[in-house]
């Protein structure tokens, strides 16, 4: 089973979040805002209820968001995989051998352009789309880098996660628990 078989990919951004995803039938999550002194606790957990989890290295508080806190949550937590807006990051998570999600904010063409470069440099796995919400852009997207794409942000209604997955998104990921409950089962 990898994570591209789930419509919906859980975002947790607290321990309450996390705890449902435990209780959940989900087997992939992702990490978002978590303080470094908790990491060894969630993936005890997480390991224990065969949970995988993709880190967001962005948003660990109390730690670096570079090429050696990739590193340190690879030797020492073994994620599933890796979000990073930095090329560095995605490098070093290639170099570990796990998941390496590049994530793109389209704020605009240039930012666009700029995106395309640094994935043409960091070759990652996936790419995460912010705002998923624009499903022209995520055809875009995909059909110039040709990698899996994940829409995230903005998505609010099923409505929005069947825009996305149409589009040519393989999953969404997201907060909102409403969506987690949704496509559960699906």
């Amino acid at each position: 089973m990898d994570v591209h078989c789930q419509k919906v990919i859980p975002a947790m951004k607290t321990m309450k979040d996390f705890e449902r995803f435990l209780a959940s039938s989900y087997m992939y999550g992702v990490l978002l805002e978590v303080h470094i002194s908790q990491l060894k606790s969630v993936f005890h957990y997480a390991r224990q209820h065969e949970k995988k989890l993709i880190v967001h290295t962005d948003l660990i508080q109390g730690l670096s968001h570079d090429e050696h806190a990739a590193e340190y949550l690879c030797q020492e937590f073994r994620p599933y995989g890796l979000i990073s807006t930095r090329g560095n990051v995605i490098i070093k998570a290639k170099q570990k051998k796990v998941l390496a999600i590049q994530r793109v904010f389209l704020l605009d063409s240039h930012a666009l352009e700029k995106s395309y470069q640094l994935i043409e440099k960091t070759q990652p796995d996936c790419i995460e789309v912010i705002p998923g919400a624009m499903p022209h852009m995520i055809s875009e997207v995909k059909e110039r880098t040709g990698k899996p794409i994940y829409a995230g942000g903005l998505i609010r209604t099923v409505d929005d996660v069947e825009r996305a997955l149409g589009a040519g998104a393989v999953a969404v990921t997201t907060s909102n628990k409403e969506l987690w409950k949704h496509y559960e089962n699906c």
